[in-house]
């Protein structure tokens, strides 16, 4: 196996990893520095922190990816398989952000994985993709929305008598951590499904016979995702901050503790790599759709919506297309 090919595709996972970081910094830090609970530079190097610790914390996430949505590819065609699935996603991640549309890089890469394989003609494990990818991607938001207003809801009972510029002031303060958490989450979530691409290189390429994610590996895409993350997506950090409604921090903190909470019990439950961009925009509706329903632009969700649905096909596409491409020249 051509070593130059091997370091080519983890080089592009990195690269890959490090546009999921910026892509998806909004995630994390959006809500916060919207209600002004944190600055946007403490916000990001609080969440590139937080998403370096994530990332060590489990492998469940990673060992779905390598495993369960298509059948290992081998050779110089499996090489090519994986660096034209990154490449879609990477293509994809790059547009959205340029227009500051809050999609999802765990379905871009998922997209692409599957067009690249069907382009390679390998094997799609489409039990796994309807079970590991398509239920969560329409079950997490509807938690996500329900949760929110749920959550929000609660807190609005329990705080009914308090002073409402005092509760403002310390849910401020509590957004720290809920922004913490949910930065954590996406470390957990997100840095695990690079790992899962560079696992199967590595065994495509004979450097690994088995499930293990090696520690450099993992030091390697932890770090990636932290440095994008402090790069920083303020075209995405805009719409999620601001254009789907202007968050007050108790709604801010009901979203994020939603949304964190969701991720967790997904990755250590069920292993189920889901897209935190999908989860916290819609625990970010439910919770503002408690000051009303019109206070939700829902002009706005709706076009963010219609690009979660647009994403793994679009990303299948230029994954397959780069595949073609490549395969001429090599594999």
């Amino acid at each position: 196996m051509d070593t130059a090919a091997l370091i080519a595709v983890i080089g592009v996972a990195f690269f890959f990893t490090y546009t999921n970081g910026f892509h998806d910094s909004a995630n994390a830090i959006a809500t916060s520095v919207s209600t002004r609970a944190l600055t946007p530079r403490a916000a990001l190097a609080m969440a590139a922190v937080m998403n370096l610790a994530g990332a060590f914390l489990g492998s469940g996430v990673a060992h779905t990816v390598s495993k369960g949505i298509i059948e290992t590819p081998t050779g110089d065609k499996g090489m090519v398989i994986l660096f034209a699935a990154l490449v879609g996603a990477i293509a994809w991640n790059l547009v959205t952000w340029y227009f500051g549309l809050p999609s999802s890089s765990s379905h871009a890469l998922f997209g692409g994985m599957v067009g690249a394989a069907m382009a390679g003609g390998i094997e799609v494990i489409w039990s796994g993709v309807l079970d590991k990818i398509v239920i969560p991607m329409i079950v997490s938001p509807v938690v996500g929305l329900v949760g929110g207003f749920l959550v929000m809801l609660a807190i609005l009972w329990i705080f009914r008598r308090a002073n409402p510029h005092k509760a403002k002031r310390n849910f401020r303060v509590a957004q720290t951590a809920s922004a913490a958490a949910m930065a954590l989450a996406h470390g957990l979530q997100d840095a695990q499904k690079t790992m899962g691409i560079v696992v199967m290189a590595l065994t495509i390429s004979g450097h690994q016979s088995g499930n293990g994610i090696p520690v450099w590996v993992k030091i390697s895409c932890a770090t990636m995702l932290s440095l994008g993350t402090y790069a920083g997506g303020w075209r995405i950090m805009r719409t999620l901050g601001r254009k789907i409604i202007e968050l007050d921090p108790p709604q801010g903190f009901a979203a994020e503790a939603t949304a964190a909470t969701v991720m967790y019990v997904t990755s250590f439950v069920f292993k189920a790599p889901i897209s935190t961009t999908h989860v916290i925009t819609a625990a970010i509706m439910g919770a503002g759709a408690t000051k009303r329903i019109r206070a939700v632009r829902w002009g706005v969700a709706k076009n963010i919506v219609l690009g979660w649905f647009i994403t793994m096909p679009a990303a299948a596409l230029v994954a397959a297309l780069v595949y073609w491409f490549a395969h001429l020249f090599w594999g």
